[in-house]
C-alpha cells in the first residue's frame, strides 16, 4: 500500500511538471507570435474626466496607422527580446524608425516601477508571487526604461492573453502637449489570435506628488490592432536591423549593466539640450561601447 502511494505521488509530480512545461511552451509561442510584419492601427480616446477646472481641455481622439516590423532579437528559455521597427514613407523608398522594445522574462523577480518625474524605483518581488508568470518590460526608443509588470498568460477559446497594470511615463502623444499630469497607470491587455494581436488599454492619467494621494485627472481608452501581413512588406526593416542591430546590442548591454545595480533610477530628460534618443539616433554618433556608456551615464542622476 505504501509503495502504491509513493508511486501515485511520483506520477502526479511528473504530470504536474509536464503540464507546467507544456503551459510554458504555449506562453512562449504566444509571445513570439507577436513577431513579424503588421499593419497597425493606433486608437486613443479620453473617456472620462475628473478635473475641477472648468477650462479643462481633454486630449483629442487619435487615430493613426503604420506598418511595423517586430523583430525577434533573442529567444532564450527564460527571456524573449522583441524590437519594434516602424516602416514609413513611400514603399519604393521606405525609412525605418526604431520604435519601442518589449522583453519577456519568465518568473522574474526584479522590476523597475515608474514613480513619476523620470524616476524608476527598483522592486524585488517574492519568488512565490511570480511563479508561472512572465514579466513584460517595455523600453523607450533609446532602450531606457518605460514600464514593467508581471502576470500569467492565459490560453482559452482559441486565444492567448496577458494583462497587467503598471505605472508608466506619459506617451509621446501626450507629453509633447500635456503638462497637467505626470504619470499614466496603464492597464494593458495583450490578446493574440490567428490573424494578429491586439494591445488593449484602459489607462488613467494621474497627478502624483510625494506625500499626497494620487489624483486621477482623466481616463483613456487605447485599442491598438496588429493585423498580420506578408513579411516581405517589411523587408526594409529586416535589412535595417541586420545593419544596425549590433550597435543597439551595445546600448542594451549598457542598460543591462545599469539595471543590474538594482537601485532606484532617476534620469535627466535632456543633456546638452537633447533627449537621449536624439544623441543615439544622430548619424554622426560614435557607437563605440565606451561612447555609448559615456552618453547614457550622462543621463543618469546619481
Amino acid at each position: 500500500m505504501k509503495q502504491l502511494l509513493i508511486f501515485t505521488a511520483v506520477c502526479l509530480m511528473f504530470a504536474f511538471q509536464a503540464n507546467a512545461q507544456s503551459k510554458k511552451k504555449k506562453d512562449q509561442q504566444a509571445i513570439k507570435s507577436m513577431c513579424g510584419c503588421y499593419e497597425v492601427g493606433f486608437n486613443f480616446a479620453e473617456t472620462f474626466e475628473y478635473s475641477d477646472d472648468e477650462n479643462y481641455v481633454p486630449s483629442k481622439v487619435k487615430h493613426d496607422k503604420a506598418l511595423e516590423w517586430v523583430q525577434l532579437v533573442s529567444d532564450d528559455k527564460e527571456k524573449i527580446v522583441m524590437q519594434h521597427l516602424l516602416v514609413v514613407g513611400k514603399p519604393d523608398s521606405p525609412r525605418i524608425i526604431k520604435h519601442w522594445r518589449q522583453d519577456w522574462l519568465f518568473e522574474n523577480t526584479d522590476l523597475y516601477t515608474y514613480n513619476g518625474d523620470n524616476v524608476w524605483n527598483y522592486v524585488s518581488l517574492p519568488k512565490e508571487q511570480v511563479k508561472g508568470q512572465w514579466t513584460q518590460k517595455v523600453y523607450q526608443v533609446d532602450d531606457s526604461p518605460r514600464y514593467e509588470g508581471s502576470a500569467a498568460w492565459i490560453h482559452e477559446d482559441g486565444q492567448s492573453y496577458w494583462e497587467n497594470a503598471a505605472d508608466a511615463p506619459l506617451p509621446r502623444r501626450e507629453y509633447t502637449k500635456r503638462s497637467d499630469y505626470n504619470l499614466t497607470l496603464r492597464n494593458n491587455r495583450h490578446v493574440v489570435a490567428e490573424e494578429g494581436w491586439v494591445h488593449d488599454q484602459d489607462n488613467k492619467k494621474i497627478i502624483r506628488k510625494e506625500g499626497v494621494t494620487d489624483v486621477v485627472l482623466a481616463e483613456e481608452k487605447g485599442f491598438n490592432t496588429y493585423k498580420k501581413v506578408d513579411d516581405s512588406r517589411c523587408l526594409a526593416a529586416q535589412n535595417w536591423w541586420k545593419e544596425h542591430g549590433a550597435n543597439w546590442a551595445k546600448v542594451r548591454t549598457k542598460w543591462d549593466n545599469v539595471f543590474a545595480e538594482k537601485q532606484d533610477l532617476k534620469l535627466n530628460a535632456k543633456v546638452d539640450g537633447m533627449p537621449l534618443y536624439a544623441h543615439l539616433f544622430s548619424e554622426d554618433f560614435d557607437s563605440s561601447e565606451d561612447n555609448i556608456a559615456k552618453t547614457i551615464d550622462a543621463f543618469i542622476l546619481k
